[in-house]
């Protein structure tokens, strides 16, 4: 594996795990961003990943938001819009993946930290964590996806007060309203995230794709075409080697042994 300065990247059984360590606060420069879309390419092109963990370094932040000093850079409407489209192009690249990524909130997420985790599929947060858009309080809007991302997830009214307010949610308010999954004491956050990532990895990597293709993809959809997704999917890998094993393991009562095929 490729060692960076910023995203560290290790492989424990089957689940990578990406944590961005960027002290103080694991701000999201230019640099990170690049070392972070290069680190997520890898996990997608590697067929020993089958599921991914993202989190932060140290105990204080996930990742606390973007550089700022490299919003004074931005002279033109122009650059300001390439700069959101770039950030917005890797996490979809992220949302759209065919593998599950876990965000381990350990810390503070806020701004573009919030846009991160909301990105990723399930979020695993500490008690103690907060996380925000706080961008208004700057005079800009989320340019990372912020604003369509946690619409989706919370519905627009709170959307709209998030957002406006500028106000921070606790661990166990992000909890009520859904945006995250779990809450766990926070020295336990990255190993419940871990743990969650390796019981997926045992499943096969086909119906995992064609689960996350099915949710991801269908939920813009009206119902009847998601349905029509879903079929598409189902005969996809209804079957497949993996398929074929998982129904007789299940009728001779033991556990599949599934090779992603």
């Amino acid at each position: 594996m490729t060692e960076r300065q910023f995203v560290k990247l290790a492989l424990e059984d089957r689940v990578a795990i990406i944590t961005i360590d960027h002290p103080p606060v694991n701000a999201l420069n230019q640099a990170t961003l690049e070392e972070l879309n290069a680190v997520v390419d890898e996990v997608l092109g590697s067929e020993q990943v089958k599921a991914v963990v993202v989190t932060g370094g140290g105990q204080i932040a996930f990742v606390a938001g973007a550089d700022i000093n490299e919003f004074t850079k931005l002279e033109t409407a122009e650059q300001a819009q390439a700069a959101s489209k770039q950030v917005q192009t890797l996490f979809d690249k992220i949302a759209c993946a065919p593998k599950p990524f876990i965000a381990a909130i350990n810390g503070v997420a806020l701004g573009g930290g919030m846009e991160l985790a909301m990105a990723c599929h399930m979020r695993i947060i500490g008690d103690r964590a907060k996380v925000g858009q706080p961008e208004i309080n700057l005079g800009i809007i989320p340019g990372w996806g912020g604003t369509q991302r946690l619409t989706r997830l919370v519905g627009p009214a709170k959307a709209i007060e998030l957002i406006l307010s500028g106000d921070n949610l606790t661990a166990q308010e992000a909890f009520r309203l859904n945006l995250v999954n779990k809450v766990v004491p926070g020295g336990e956050v990255l190993k419940t995230a871990k743990d969650l990532a390796k019981k997926i990895s045992q499943k096969g990597a086909l119906a995992i794709r064609a689960s996350l293709l099915a949710i991801t993809s269908g939920a813009d959809l009206p119902l009847a075409q998601g349905l029509a997704l879903e079929a598409e999917q189902f005969a996809t890998i209804g079957l497949s080697e993996d398929a074929r094993e998982g129904v007789t393991a299940f009728l001779q009562k033991r556990q599949p042994v599934f090779k992603d095929k």
